[in-house]
């Protein structure tokens, strides 16, 4: 069939939203149609390169939609289901899926290349064959995505909010529940307010958080911060030291969330500054790939006896974590609404990448109506 996505083909290039043809489903694979996918830093990234790249590429992964059609051997979604991707694919079998770590899922790291499990792809364009961000390609009208990848949901969760737990949002609450291990009474900065910052600062507050300090330079963010469970908002590291350890009588932050858009290794000595004895550091957000160098006084870390743990995904469960926020979302103690600043069409993909770099964006949506 053919259908519109919008097509990175080279670093720091522009997407170009054009036609493609789509192959239909293989075995265990699914065809979707996409209501809406989330605009993560994340894909920002394969324009700067952070992560590496593999070009051309469809970008997206934060997306929902309705199942089509199923290839053979396809058991665990059918036609009309209403579906979330999940970032990283749980085939449930490996040793990571095994002791409950599906966010490491060995199958999920082999689709992260962008091609089918029989290593071929079923996008194309322009006479090739086009890769798709993490196998799912969301910036696209359609996409045939691994069953490993689609999370059923209920019928009634509207598809532009329910794509949202696809990443960023599963990411942030993870972040602070699962690797942070936030405890009722706990101090808790969130250094960035885009959709991961947002996430945790909810996942801290329904963690019982006491405090939750948000941190970032955009006006905006630190605005609608409070909104998300923020009590404390500041516009960079340095200017909160001092705040925190005033507010908090010098004992500082128990646990610290890095959920900036792009980690600096030179900024980790001051983070790790507001982080309390016995204190947990969680980085979440991506550094570049490239990065070597890291600021950091091993002498703090070990006689404060601090820590630092690295986390993908907010070290939760697609298959478990997906239906829970939205249940979460329905009984009203998840904001999916408030974290949608702008909504777009597909074919403002350029502005809406542009809108987030200028700081106008908690989390822009794509929507797609036909």
């Amino acid at each position: 069939m053919q259908t519109e996505a919008a097509i990175l083909w080279g670093q720091n290039e522009q997407w170009s939203v054009e036609t493609i043809e789509l192959d239909p489903p293989k075995e265990g694979e699914v065809l979707v149609k996409l209501a809406a996918s989330g605009m993560c830093h994340s894909d920002e990234h394969l324009v700067t390169g952070d992560l590496g790249g593999v070009y051309p590429i469809i970008g997206g992964h934060e997306g929902a939609g309705v199942v089509l059609e199923v290839g053979p051997g396809v058991t665990k979604v059918k036609p009309g289901d209403h579906v979330v991707f999940g970032f990283i694919p749980a085939c449930g079998q490996c040793p990571s899926c095994a002791r409950g770590h599906s966010n490491l899922c060995d199958n999920g790291a082999a689709l992260l290349i962008g091609l089918q499990m029989d290593g071929t792809s079923r996008h194309h364009a322009r006479g090739q064959d086009i890769a798709t961000m993490v196998c799912l390609g969301t910036f696209g009208k359609h996409s045939v995505v691994n069953q490993m990848s689609c999370v059923k949901i209920p019928e009634d969760i509207p598809l532009e909010l329910a794509c949202l737990v696809g990443c960023g949002v599963t990411t942030g609450w993870g972040s602070s529940v699962y690797a942070a291990e936030i405890e009722p009474g706990d101090n808790v900065a969130v250094i960035g307010v885009g959709g991961i910052g947002a996430a945790a600062i909810q996942g801290a507050r329904l963690a019982g958080a006491d405090r939750i300090f948000a941190i970032d330079p955009v006006e905006l963010k630190r605005e609608l911060a409070p909104k998300f469970g923020a009590t404390h908002t500041y516009s960079s590291v340095e200017e909160a030291t001092e705040a925190i350890r005033a507010e908090t009588w010098g004992t500082m932050c128990q646990k610290v969330i890095c959920a900036m858009g792009v980690g600096k290794g030179d900024m980790m000595a001051s983070i790790m500054g507001i982080v309390s004895k016995r204190g947990r550091c969680v980085v979440t957000n991506i550094h570049p790939m490239a990065e070597m160098e890291v600021s950091l006084n091993l002498c703090d870390l070990t006689l404060m006896e601090k820590q630092i743990v690295g986390t993908i995904f907010g070290s939760a469960n697609i298959n478990y974590d997906i239906p829970h926020l939205l249940q979460l979302y329905r009984l009203g103690q998840l904001d999916l609404e408030g974290m949608v600043t702008n909504r777009y069409k597909l074919g403002d993909i350029n502005q809406g990448y542009q809108d987030m770099r200028d700081g106008k964006n908690i989390r822009g949506v794509l929507v797609y109506d036909d």
